[in-house]
């Protein structure tokens, strides 16, 4: 995709972006659900709310037994090959410009990101971190996020580090984010005003573009004819019919 597709997406919303790629059939809509703003530029920087719009570059963590975490441990059928050098930390692999989206196995307890990983992540050009599981280390987080500006996004915290329960399998792969498919240089969009997070499949920004437009037109008439006292019924069929 290119930077001016890019920057028109900036005007529109991540609920816009989730309308058209409905209306295009695209599993899941694009949402990445549950996953939530953790550590954020604050009212008065400059960075405060703006959208961050950026290819993704994906991380696959696989579950590690250790003696705090025994297991039992069960990993994917469709599990690909490891493609990160024995030795080498997965922070140390990521690509300028991209959004890091990281799937952990579910209901594990340790984190996958802390605050060293996130501070190579965000000196190597690391835009945001959106994390399917956990993270640790929130006030590191938090300066990443407001001097280094790269926000993280997580499902949820944790006290516990990485090698406890997971460990990176491998990089730019096709991963699972609350139950989407995400795939390297799908188009990422982390909205802080809708606090969501969705994704556009490589391949299909073009699309989303022709019918954004005409999507926000026709709810702002909607809107615009509800305020008036108009029924939400007729505003509909007038508006939302046409499209």
């Amino acid at each position: 995709m290119s930077i001016e597709q890019r920057a028109a997406l900036a005007a529109f919303s991540a609920c816009d972006v989730s309308d058209a790629l409905l209306k295009l059939g695209v599993p899941g809509a694009g949402f990445l659900a549950d996953i939530h703003p953790t550590a954020f530029p604050g009212p008065g920087d400059p960075a405060f709310g703006l959208k961050i719009i950026a290819p993704a570059f994906t991380v696959l963590f696989v579950p590690k037994a250790s003696p705090s975490f025994p297991g039992p441990l069960t990993t994917p059928d469709d599990l690909p090959e490891s493609n990160i050098p024995a030795g080498t930390p997965y922070a140390d692999l990521i690509t300028p410009d991209t959004i890091v989206v990281i799937s952990q196995p579910a209901g594990q307890k340790c984190a996958v990101v802390g605050g060293i990983m996130a501070t190579r992540m965000a000196k190597l050009g690391a835009r945001a971190l959106v994390v399917d599981g956990r993270v640790r280390d929130l006030s590191c987080l938090r300066g990443v996020a407001q001097e280094g500006g790269c926000p993280v996004w997580s499902r949820g915290t944790s006290t516990i580090g990485a090698g406890a329960e997971a460990k990176a399998h491998a990089v730019n792969v096709s991963v699972r984010i609350s139950g989407m498919e995400v795939r390297p240089e799908d188009l990422v969009m982390v909205d802080q005003d809708e606090k969501a997070v969705v994704a556009i499949p490589r391949g299909r920004v073009a699309e989303v573009l022709e019918l954004l437009p005409g999507l926000v037109k026709a709810d702002e008439r909607v809107l615009v004819d509800v305020e008036g006292g108009g029924s939400v019924k007729e505003a509909f069929q007038k508006y939302r019919g046409k499209l």
